[in-house]
């Protein structure tokens, strides 16, 4: 009896060495599918895609106002990126950076709340360090949970965001909540002295965006020329290797999330001391979410990251001009970012990897 011949099944086999074009190539073809995606879906909706593709991407760099604001933008996703894609090179997934940027908003927001009257020039510089401590010590919670109790560090961090969040409501509905803001959620407006120098006259983009820029120069350093980068990254490739050369994976997960806990924080302070000059319940606008796009759009490299987040700002922008002039839902914004994302990790897996089809039961050797 002649039995069948197995089945052909598609598998995934990885590429001795991906190709550095189509690496480059990656972030380009994976914004023009999800924009076609994209535009079936405003199609369904009603929507002219036409419209939607001018409100979204090219409104922002046609006037002046607009490019200004895709810059100030561009400051709390770069800082942010940078830190995730550290910890993500490592295999340290940091997704409560969300949760840490408020922490640092919150942390930068006490000295003017405690000391309105105080002045100098002093108190910017201090607000920006005491909102990075206080992003860096709300990811130690994170790592103190991986490393001692081996709990999961994405659940954890994500968690401690909703946590985060809550303690900012209760702030500003209570012990610091503005006793003049006609009962709004939140705190006095800040002294002068408290606010980030303008980078640019006339705009609201500050000097935060020149301390991501150096930040970003740092963090190139940090992981192609010092040897602790060089560890963190041989950990996350290949951590049998890494162990058995005596690098301590501990050691690399608290370096990881607080690095990561230590930039969002910095880009919450820059928040509260720049543009809103203030401490919101609106601080919270998915900085923290948006960041790990950006990081992997940029490939996990600190100069594609700052491609890509100003990208990322442009599609802020340009998707508040579509939900204003082509009437889109802010739903459909965060779909075409989370679809960009989802197109990026389908090309960039095919750059990693080849398809092969092979009969049932075949065990690849690579």
């Amino acid at each position: 009896m002649n039995r069948p011949a197995p089945a052909l099944l598609p598998t995934l086999v990885r590429r001795d060495r991906a190709s550095l074009t189509a690496t480059l190539f990656a972030p380009p073809v994976a914004l023009v599918a999800a924009l076609i995606l994209n535009l079936g879906l405003y199609v369904l909706l009603g929507r002219d895609p036409v419209a939607v593709v001018h409100a979204m991407l090219l409104e922002p760099f046609l006037s002046w106002a607009s490019f200004s604001e895709v810059l100030l933008k561009t400051g709390p996703l770069l800082l942010i990126a940078q830190g995730l894609a550290i910890g993500f090179r490592a295999k340290v997934f940091n997704i409560g950076a969300e949760g840490q940027f408020i922490l640092g908003a919150i942390f930068a927001s006490a000295i003017p709340i405690w000391f309105p009257q105080a002045t100098g020039a002093w108190i910017w510089p201090a607000m920006l360090l005491l909102g990075a401590i206080g992003g860096a010590l709300w990811a130690s919670i994170t790592a103190f949970w991986r490393v001692r109790l081996n709990a999961n560090e994405i659940l954890v961090s994500l968690m401690l965001s909703l946590v985060a969040a809550q303690l900012l409501y209760y702030l500003l509905l209570g012990p610091w909540k503005d006793p003049n803001g006609f009962n709004f959620p939140q705190s006095v407006m800040f002294q002068y002295d408290a606010m980030v120098p303008t980078l640019i006259p006339g705009t609201r983009v500050n000097a935060s965006l020149l301390i991501a820029l150096a930040l970003s120069a740092a963090a190139w350093i940090f992981m192609q020329k010092s040897f602790m980068g060089y560890k963190l990254q041989v950990g996350g490739l290949a951590p049998r290797a890494a162990g058995y050369a005596g690098f301590n994976q501990g050691r690399a997960i608290w370096l990881s999330l607080l690095i990561g806990g230590f930039a969002a924080g910095l880009a919450g302070a820059a928040e509260v001391a720049g543009p809103l000059g203030q401490l919101q319940r609106s601080i919270s606008t998915g900085y923290g979410y948006a960041a790990i796009i950006v990081a992997y759009l940029g490939g996990l490299h600190p100069i594609g990251i700052v491609v890509s987040a100003f990208f990322m700002a442009a599609l802020y922008i340009g998707g508040d001009n579509a939900m204003v002039s082509a009437n889109l839902p802010i739903a459909a914004v965060r779909v075409f970012q989370g679809s960009l994302l989802l197109a990026y990790l389908v090309a960039i897996t095919f750059v990693r990897y080849r398809l092969e089809w092979r009969h049932a039961g075949h065990r690849s050797t690579s």
